[in-house]
């Protein structure tokens, strides 16, 4: 049988004078560790291109075996009918609309979906939930998430839900610990999920699921692409858990 074929959303910079690289052009791009973390299981990694209109996502994901939302650029408020608290947390609109559309295409072939990161945030805005702009000021008895300066060396533990599918995933193992890059999480959730995972202590959702029979959507606010130490989530557990779901929708 021919390697999976695994559609990755892409992140996107846009025209900036000061760039050396095509300063007044839009530029699409993925960190590398996800394409290699895809790669590993035995699936080929595609990036999905926001397209002119002369084709549709819908044609793309006709293609592919499965969906990847990858991390980046913040969600924006508008997106879940907020207005930004802060031009900082403006997000990517339009980047947004690009997923969402994406989102709504996988759903309709039933395609798996795996959101990561900015992925697992934008799965509930698209099924109508609502994010915090900013956890440490809408939130902020909370532990931090997210630290610029060792990024993704910043971590701490999580609690799985019990009778979830991520406990199940898991079994016999009731918490575990994970890297932490966020500064946005899921406030209000979206039609349909069910959380799978919160941080410990504060409680901020760490995964979800779609509790829709027949179909496989599944959110991590975590980066497992990028875990290595053998002490923290085996995250190859999600990875292979999302290419089997793949495995057997090709053969249906």
């Amino acid at each position: 049988m021919k390697p999976l074929r695994i559609g990755i959303s892409a992140n996107f910079f846009y025209a900036d004078k000061q760039r050396r690289a095509y300063p007044p052009k839009t530029i699409l791009f993925g960190e590398e560790s996800l394409y290699h973390w895809i790669e590993k299981a035995g699936a080929i990694p595609y990036m999905i291109p926001r397209l002119s209109g002369t084709l549709s996502l819908r044609d793309v994901a006709l293609d592919l075996d499965g969906v990847v939302f990858s991390g980046g650029a913040d969600v924006c408020p508008a997106s879940y009918g907020e207005e930004a608290l802060r031009p900082e947390w403006e997000g990517d609109y339009a980047r947004d609309q690009y997923e969402i559309e994406l989102f709504r295409v996988a759903r309709a072939l039933n395609k798996p979906i795996l959101g990561v990161c900015r992925g697992h945030q934008l799965i509930n805005v698209a099924l109508g939930g609502t994010l915090y702009q900013d956890i440490a000021t809408q939130n902020p008895q909370t532990q931090p998430h997210r630290d610029g300066d060792i990024y993704d060396g910043l971590s701490h533990h999580m609690k799985l839900e019990a009778g979830s599918v991520l406990a199940g995933l898991y079994e016999g193992q009731s918490e575990a610990h994970i890297n932490s890059i966020h500064h946005q999480s899921i406030k209000d959730l979206g039609r349909g999920l069910r959380v799978q995972a919160r941080s410990i202590p504060d409680n901020i959702i760490e995964s979800v699921w779609l509790d829709e029979p027949e179909e496989f959507v599944l959110g991590v606010q975590w980066h497992p692409e990028w875990i290595t130490d053998p002490a923290m989530l085996d995250s190859s557990k999600i990875r292979d858990y999302f290419i089997d779901a793949c495995i057997r929708n090709k053969a249906m």
